[in-house]
């Protein structure tokens, strides 16, 4: 693997990829007549042939992207064991296990449908049947027809192409324009170390971080890439951040108030989450003030926080930068994660 690869895959941010799949095929069934001294008339022992191996898709909680599914697409189980005689079933084939991020959806790519939605670590979803082993010739004998020559050969497995697609799971999202502090934020409340910079665009994927609450619990916190006008028709990073936010339990409005008209950003943020899944504007919510620090911030205020008031939404006011403001929000959220959970 080379560095230009490893480089590669990070700026792309693999929360999608294509795989292939194939379930074993089943193994044929067996003729075989029983041949032993002093049973003439044995009669067929023929076995059945063995189950192919599945293709089973498992959450695994120490597994975080889907980069490796990028290069590594082509997964096939083990095919099912022959029959043999004396009415020995041939052995299943192996299953294949293909681990991924929880979060992970699975649909056919040809259809559409939905195969599989892993929630939970450790949570297992068979993709692709294994095809089943086709019956020996001891099942064809009959009164008339003692002796059969007769044997299926085994079903072949399913194939699928499958698009894997990731929605993180986490207990707070962070929402903002491209620039609005969410990456500094998110450094300042956890040990996370996302790229921080001046310019639009700077998170290029979502960081994770945990949070330790004043009561000791601890939240898990996303930073995901910021909006702009038209993300829900795909502008900027588009579906990138908005698949993201269906699974967040709280969203946490980050708007940098020192422009002219900072509710503007905000009405836009609501705007296109409501175009996107109309269900996300209802979605518990908290709306924080950054960049404190700065004077024409400071001058915007008192008109925004009335109009954030007006719209019914939580509000605080902090500077990430310069940490302030961080125990008093901490404390909001603790509050509103209480009141979430009853």
């Amino acid at each position: 693997m080379t560095a230009k690869w490893k480089e590669d895959i990070v700026l792309r941010f693999i929360d999608e990829a294509v795989i292939e799949i194939t379930a074993g095929n089943g193994g044929a069934g067996c003729i075989s007549f029983l041949r032993q001294r002093f049973q003439p008339k044995g009669g067929p022992d023929g076995g059945d042939g063995g189950r192919g191996g599945h293709v089973i898709l498992r959450a695994d909680g120490g597994v975080s992207t889907l980069a490796d599914h990028s290069y590594l697409r082509y997964f096939r189980a083990g095919r099912g064991g022959h029959g043999q005689g004396s009415n020995k079933t041939g052995a299943y084939g192996e299953d294949k296990f293909i681990s991924v991020p929880v979060g992970t959806v699975a649909s056919d790519l040809q259809t559409g449908i939905i195969l599989a939605d892993l929630t939970e670590s450790g949570q297992e979803v068979i993709l692709a049947h294994g095809g089943r082993g086709g019956k020996g010739n001891r099942h064809f004998a009959s009164s008339t027809h003692r002796a059969p020559r007769l044997a299926q050969p085994g079903e072949e497995g399913e194939k699928r192409i499958v698009l894997l697609t990731l929605k993180l799971i986490a207990d707070i999202g962070l929402i903002g324009l491209p620039n609005a502090g969410k990456s500094t934020l998110i450094s300042a409340l956890t040990s996370a170390r996302p790229k921080i910079a001046d310019y639009p665009f700077t998170t290029l994927k979502p960081n994770l971080g945990a949070i330790t609450l004043p009561s000791g619990r601890s939240v898990t916190i996303a930073d995901i890439p910021g909006l702009v006008a038209g993300s829900h028709q795909g502008q900027g990073l588009g579906f990138k951040f908005l698949r993201h936010v269906e699974r967040t339990g709280l969203f946490i409005y980050v708007i940098d108030i020192s422009p002219e008209n900072p509710i503007d950003a905000l009405n836009l943020l609501l705007e296109e989450l409501t175009a996107y899944n109309t269900a996300l504007r209802q979605r518990a919510s908290l709306v924080v003030a950054n960049k404190m620090d700065l004077s024409a911030s400071q001058n915007n205020l008192a008109a925004f926080q009335q109009q954030v008031k007006t719209m019914g939404l939580n509000f605080i006011a902090i500077s990430a930068q310069e940490k302030e403001g961080l125990p008093e929000l901490l404390d909001m959220l603790e509050q509103q994660l209480a009141y979430n959970a009853d």
